[in-house]
């Protein structure tokens, strides 16, 4: 049974949209490049970083405070863009994301580094969503599927350059050109989004859902940072995991209760009564977690079992962001002939053979085997994640499709963090068997221990992937599009 969202009275929203998408389109794949490179630059820019302003035991917190910030902010700025359009939080977050691009490069220790990476990833988190809801917005069910592939390819090309530029800059100019150089592209998104972009919403007043957003955004980062650091920082039957989940769970559950009473919640429970929502959802965190999972351990079994150089362990964990834009740019033409539903299916199939590929990769493999696996589950990743945006964004009206877009990448955050931890913890439990319970860092292990830890990863991915299928089932065979959609 799917439930469907309240219809709002017309007066709430009424929407025009007068824009010349060409350039439109340039602002948001502008915008996502921002996000996507932001992602990988820093990772070979550690150690000048740390050289430059110490605090060793400090920087995973340069990565974990990013993911945070961003993740819990996703499903409130889709509320915002609900409430307010989508080119005001639109050029709110890209300002705050550049904001943070200048405080962090002017940084001058680790605890400001910090402090202004968690200022970057609060922009972040509007520029995705809100970026998703705008292409919605301007096209069609039949085109959005295309302009996606458009999108992805951003992420692909991301994931290429942005390693290679973060090295240049810490070995040739500074490290704090990683930030400086995200100015110029902000402006010129900013630009071109302020001039392109026309929506005409009709201004009322709204009951913001404080409450809702202040229990979401503490729960959340609770939650999440008992993923993250759970079985890192801390062990997971430790007092601080305990209290960290108990409290998560405790502010989540107030949560549910507010937003029953809440006039305009920021996360309206009906989105888990709505089949297509959830399914939806649930591929989003699937993908979320076998793309952040495979992408910690995959380069790491290319160099330390299979003794490649960095350069060639990028390429290999390449080959999935190359199937995936690849996917996502084909998928419309089949989800508009065979539907939402079957083209989830397909997308599962191939995540479930690139697993199984995956499954067969040992010491004496190739880094071509290796690469193989992983392009088609990219493949697989991408039929999954652009049908179920698409299928999520059309069963709602304009009025609700940012809040739809928002959960969707709200789950794929959460699937990304769950990813990290659940992969890890396991990682760690054969490491730790294997040398009587001492758990060193993973990179300096030696490749007979390294290698039944990382191929047990590669098993629970297997394991893993073969619930995008039922996340496929659980997509109903036809999404019905709302007749009240003003765009």
């Amino acid at each position: 049974m799917t439930v469907s969202p309240p219809s709002p009275p017309i007066s709430r929203a009424s929407v025009g949209l007068r824009s010349e998408r060409g350039p439109v389109l340039l602002a948001v794949m502008l915008s996502t490049g921002l996000v996507a490179i932001d992602a990988t630059i820093l990772a070979t820019a550690v150690p000048a970083v740390v050289s430059d302003l110490g605090g060793f035991t400090q920087f995973p917190w340069l990565f974990s405070v990013y993911l945070l910030a961003q993740a819990v902010s996703v499903p409130i700025y889709g509320k915002l863009a609900d409430l307010f359009g989508r080119k005001p939080v639109m050029l709110f977050g890209i300002a705050l994301f550049v904001l943070g691009s200048l405080l962090c490069g002017i940084a001058w220790g680790m605890g400001a580094l910090i402090a202004f990476r968690a200022i970057q990833g609060l922009g972040a988190g509007a520029v995705q969503p809100v970026g998703m809801t705008i292409v919605g917005d301007i096209y069609s069910t039949a085109e959005r599927a295309k302009v996606q592939g458009y999108i992805a390819s951003v992420w692909a090309a991301s994931s290429l350059v942005g390693p290679t530029l973060g090295g240049v800059f810490a070995d040739y100019l500074s490290w704090r050109w990683i930030f400086f150089v995200n100015l110029p592209i902000g402006i010129a998104a900013t630009w071109a989004l302020w001039r392109s972009f026309r929506e005409s919403v009709e201004r009322r007043r709204h009951r913001i859902d404080y409450a809702g957003a202040a229990l979401l955004t503490t729960g959340g980062v609770l939650l999440l940072l008992a993923l993250l650091e759970g079985g890192v920082r801390w062990a997971w039957s430790s007092p601080t995991s305990v209290l960290l989940f108990a409290a998560a769970a405790v502010l989540l559950v107030a949560f549910v209760l507010v937003e029953r009473r809440a006039a305009e919640p920021v996360l309206p429970l009906w989105v888990f009564g709505n089949r297509v929502l959830n399914a939806a959802n649930a591929g989003a965190l699937v993908v979320g977690v076998l793309m952040l999972g495979l992408s910690s351990y995959v380069p790491l079994f290319a160099q330390g079992v299979l003794g490649t150089g960095a350069v060639v362990a990028g390429f290999a964990l390449a080959a999935m962001t190359i199937g995936w834009p690849i996917a996502a740019s084909t998928a419309g033409r089949f989800y508009l002939t065979v539907g939402f539903r079957a083209t989830m299916l397909m997308g599962a199939a191939f995540g479930v053979l690139g697993s199984g590929i995956l499954l067969t990769v040992d010491g004496d493999s190739t880094v071509w085997h290796l690469a193989a696996a992983c392009f088609v589950i990219g493949i697989g990743l991408g039929f999954v994640s652009s049908p179920a945006v698409v299928a999520a964004q059309s069963s709602v009206t304009w009025q609700f499709r940012g809040v739809a877009t928002g959960a969707t990448m709200f789950a794929r955050s959460v699937g990304s963090s769950v990813g990290v931890a659940v992969f890890g913890a396991i990682a760690n439990a054969v490491v730790a068997a294997r040398l009587g319970g001492a758990t060193p860092d993973l990179e300096r292990l030696p490749r007979g221990v390294l290698e039944p830890a990382v191929h047990t990863v590669f098993v629970a991915s297997a394991v893993v992937a073969v619930a995008l299928l039922a996340a496929g089932l659980l997509m109903p065979r036809h999404v019905v599009e709302p007749s009240s959609d003003h765009s």
